[in-house]
């Protein structure tokens, strides 16, 4: 799948994102061929556009890069394409990689996303990413992604715990506006989440 090639790849690049000192937009494009990328404060995201001759689909992700608690390197991408089903009937699918085996795995894994103010509980399924590393995707239920993405504009920084395990608390500088450049990018209404 596409998305997936895309989100795996993010987690080597938005680790040099992350830990640059540039907090302003920084939107490139060297290359019609290339993704597009722009950086909002601590998120990156990339758009990319696969032109078959007969239509055109874009794939849009926005992925930040952190540290968990043990100092693994971890990423928390959203994916969407033009392809899929889009807001408000489906919403970019959420995924994490971390580089700690220790996580919870399998299927219907709780979580619980948030901070003290605000709670989410979702499930999420494991995997292994491109490199070996743990993935896990947020089952996407369109009420729950919703959900999701509501209280990732509103925290400040997203606490984020499988079953009783915590993974990270992951800051969200930068990312209203990463959500409505995939908004603009993919042709989405982005009002529901980030007006």
């Amino acid at each position: 799948m596409r998305t997936s090639r895309l989100a795996a790849a993010l987690l080597g690049p938005l680790a040099a994102f992350a830990t640059s000192a540039a907090m302003a937009q920084d939107e490139t494009k060297p290359d019609a061929d290339l993704p597009a990328t722009s950086t909002f404060g601590r998120w990156t995201t990339i758009i990319d556009t696969l032109d078959t001759g007969q239509d055109a689909h874009k794939t849009c992700a926005a992925s930040t890069a952190f540290l968990d608690g043990a100092g693994n390197a971890g990423s928390l991408t959203l994916s969407i394409s033009t392809g899929d089903a889009l807001p408000p009937d489906a919403y970019p699918a959420i995924m994490f990689i971390v580089d700690n085996k220790t996580l919870p795995t399998g299927d219907k894994i709780a979580a619980t996303f948030g901070d003290p103010g605000v709670k989410v509980a979702a499930t999420v399924t494991s995997n292994t990413a491109a490199g070996g590393r743990p993935s896990w995707m947020v089952d996407n239920q369109a009420k729950t992604s919703l959900a999701l993405l509501r209280a990732m504009r509103k925290v400040t920084s997203l606490d984020v715990v499988f079953g009783k395990q915590a993974v990270a608390s992951i800051p969200m500088d930068g990312f209203t506006k990463a959500y409505r450049n995939l908004g603009t990018s993919c042709g989405f209404l982005t009002k529901d989440v980030a007006p």
